[in-house]
């Protein structure tokens, strides 16, 4: 089954302000990852916590292996923005459920509809096949 987004909680996710785990986000400047973090931390107000193989801090943020990882103090993560291959989202989907996440957000190309089936069943909102860099102009920001 295609996951098809809804435009309400898309405009909510961008509009409140929360935490966004965006995993794949490393110091490589020429991955989108590196950018559009910026834009959800400087566009849309939101906190960002950097997950990558190495743990890596990016763009000053404390930076962790894998989501479970995470601080107690920095959870619940409202978001769990997915820059990784397909063929590696539906482990990462199944972190953001054991970790409380609120709501994962997979990437233009992104996509796992087994694991997209087990988030929404988990009660996690989905936002498949989108960036919010793109989605922005669309809500001001």
């Amino acid at each position: 089954m295609t996951h098809a987004n809804d435009p309400a909680v898309v405009e909510r996710l961008m509009r409140t302000k929360g935490r966004w785990a965006i995993v794949g986000l490393s110091k490589n400047e020429w991955r989108s990852a590196y950018d559009v973090a910026l834009y959800v931390r400087d566009r849309m107000g939101m906190e960002i916590i950097p997950v990558n193989l190495r743990g890596e801090d990016v763009h000053g943020e404390t930076g962790y292996k894998t989501l479970a990882d995470i601080p107690a103090e920095k959870q619940p993560v409202d978001v769990v923005d997915c820059f990784v291959n397909s063929t590696r989202v539906g482990a990462v989907i199944d972190q953001a459920i054991a970790a409380g996440a609120k709501a994962i957000w997979l990437q233009l190309g992104v996509n796992d509809d087994e694991a997209v089936e087990r988030a929404k069943a988990a009660g996690l909102d989905v936002v498949v096949n989108t960036c919010p860099a793109r989605e922005g102009w669309h809500y001001g920001l």
